[in-house]
């Protein structure tokens, strides 16, 4: 008998409200004509893994993973990624016929996509870049960069034990740096990558200082919120090329979307006025 179920996805975190996940899947759905929902789930840590083994036998064909359960995820799922094992976290689980949970990560994807967008002239193997933050976001930003073949990744953090621990699981390609230095860090680097929550509506600013930025360096902030944070602002000022946070929430979501409803969605403009309506 044909499963004529409609198929369903979603985004777990906690707290979830504030995701823009369900206006892009919704958005995609609706405009591409297929059956199928994406919702928001508030799910407490303790909860976790019981809610995620439930979802498949609810309809559900996978889900986004989002703070603070990345990492955790890992714990339970039977199949996890090279790219999800590397990075240590997971944003994209499949919920397979077999009752296998697969999960990815495809953070990284969507920072190549969306610097490669914004910045078509950008060549990831023509200098350093500098990446502020050793998080989450900075482990798969760090990969990804590997991978397109940057020669040098300086990494900063404020808690440099963090950063340390990023180099020696990405290797010697990997530099760390200390915070009070990144000011001087990013004279005439070939890129500078803001992972970091500073300059976030409702955080603190990034301070550090950006006298140094040069012209023709690419510059981008993981922020979205504000779309032009102080960091991009005083970058464009300084005649550098820019590119936005939210590209690369938009170009992540397109593999799990792809896997869960079968057709693969288009990011163009009337995707990015769906997140930000």
């Amino acid at each position: 008998m044909t499963d004529m179920r409609i198929p369903l996805a979603g985004v777990i975190g906690h707290p979830v409200a504030h995701s823009k996940s369900p206006r892009i899947h919704r958005h995609w759905l609706v405009t591409l004509g297929l059956n199928g929902h994406y919702i928001p789930m508030d799910v407490a840590p303790e909860d976790l893994e019981t809610v995620i083994r439930t979802l498949p036998k609810a309809g559900f064909v996978g889900v986004n993973i989002t703070v603070p359960h990345k990492e955790s995820v890992l714990t339970f799922a039977d199949q996890i990624s090279d790219r999800a094992t590397l990075i240590g976290a997971a944003n994209t689980l499949i919920f397979r016929a077999d009752g296998k949970i697969h999960a990815d990560n495809t953070d990284g994807y969507g920072f190549i996509t969306n610097l490669k967008e914004g910045a078509p002239d950008w060549d990831p193997a023509a200098g350093p870049a500098v990446v502020l933050g050793a998080g989450g976001a900075a482990r798969a930003v760090v990969s990804a960069l590997a991978e397109a073949g940057a020669p040098e990744i300086i990494v900063t953090n404020r808690t440099r034990a963090r950063a340390d621990r990023l180099q020696s699981d990405f290797g010697n390609r990997v530099v760390v740096a200390d915070w009070v230095q990144a000011g001087n860090l990013i004279e005439g680097v070939n890129l500078v990558v803001n992972t970091t929550s500073l300059g976030m509506v409702g955080k603190p600013e990034l301070r550090i200082p950006l006298d140094g930025l040069s012209p023709g360096t690419v510059v981008t902030d993981l922020v979205y919120a504000p779309l032009k944070t102080r960091l991009l602002q005083t970058a464009e000022e300084a005649g550098c090329i820019v590119v936005d946070g939210l590209g690369m929430l938009l170009h992540q979501a397109v593999p799990g979307f792809e896997r869960w409803f079968g057709e693969r969605p288009v990011v163009d403009a009337a995707t990015r006025a769906a997140a930000l309506r």
